[in-house]
């Protein structure tokens, strides 16, 4: 009998084995977002660093190329697996609540990091709400909101909703949090890039599918991942996940003047010792706290062994 986590619906078409679920994961991914990719540097989005130009061009960054992976991840789903968007997590009541909720505690946790690395001689502040000086600024922090819930969105349905359901019923809720948190590690690794760098992104993954696991939907966790992606990047001028915004704080104007690890360096404060034992910390907590009976998939018998047959199918 298989093990789901969000709801018990059967599938009716394949899914393939835990094990072969990443790699799955990965080529969906990357067929679907190189092209674009490629295309929006062919329309000289990015300059000689790879960095967009323009807070507008980020935009468009961060919506072409998800679009085009979530849409890919979708029709395998719907066509090879043939379940329903519920069995991926998009299911639940308070949808809005909580995806809201969600955000809120994405930016405090952000803002807790940012400011630990600053009480420890991480950063240098240069100027409080500067944003607010100019009405562009602030239009573009507000647009670049609901770009990254969509980014954010799409990254928690591919990975927490779609990937971590698919593995935990062909295997068990570990290798569920396994191949969801080394496919997108893997697909966030860069050449060069700090061993730290790869730690956090595997720990920002495992901490992503308790939260999604304990909630029963994906609806809070992609909140949060919106919540920590754009205060990150607007908040204090600092870079997010490498990219660097091209706009006046929203809060505070921050500039790097600690070693790398603490800072985060290129990677921004992503890459932060602090930031990983924050999560690390985070993840058992999330782990422990009793779940809610409302919110875990209760199988009914029917519905158990018709998975089951699908499963040895």
């Amino acid at each position: 009998m298989n093990q789901t986590i969000f709801s018990p619906e059967p599938h009716r078409g394949w899914l393939p084995w835990a094990s072969l679920s990443p790699v799955v994961c990965i080529l969906l991914v990357a067929f679907s977002s190189l092209p674009l990719d490629y295309g929006l540097e062919w329309m000289g989005v990015f300059d000689a660093k790879g960095q967009p130009r323009t807070a507008s061009l980020f935009c468009l960054n961060l919506m072409l190329p998800f679009a085009a992976m979530g849409a890919a991840v979708w029709l395998w789903s719907r066509l090879i697996e043939r379940r329903s968007l519920a069995t991926m997590g998009l299911a639940g009541t308070q949808r809005l609540r909580q995806h809201l909720t969600g955000l809120a505690i994405g930016v405090g946790m952000m803002v807790l990091a940012v400011m630990s690395i600053w009480l420890a001689g991480g950063y240098v502040g240069k100027g409080v709400l500067p944003a607010f000086a100019s009405p562009a600024s602030l239009f573009w922090i507000a647009v670049l909101l609901p770009c990254f819930a969509f980014q954010s969105g799409v990254e928690e349905f591919i990975f927490r909703g779609w990937l971590l359901s698919a593995a935990t019923r062909r295997g068990n809720l570990a290798a569920g949090f396994l191949a969801s948190s080394l496919a997108f590690t893997f697909l966030h690794f860069s050449p060069h890039q700090p061993v730290r760098e790869m730690i956090l992104t595997f720990t920002f993954g495992v901490f992503a599918c308790a939260w999604a696991w304990r909630a029963g939907n994906i609806w809070g966790v992609m909140g949060w991942h919106a919540g920590w992606n754009w205060i990150t990047g607007v908040g204090f001028a600092l870079p997010i996940t490498g990219f660097d915004l091209h706009l006046p704080a929203l809060l505070v104007q921050l500039t790097p003047s600690g070693p790398d690890f603490l800072t985060g360096g290129p990677d921004g404060p992503e890459g932060s010792v602090l930031t990983i034992i924050m999560l690390a910390v985070a993840t058992p907590l999330l782990l422990l706290w009793p779940r809610d009976s409302r919110t875990a998939p209760q199988r009914t018998p029917a519905q158990g062994s018709e998975s089951a047959t699908q499963e040895s199918a």
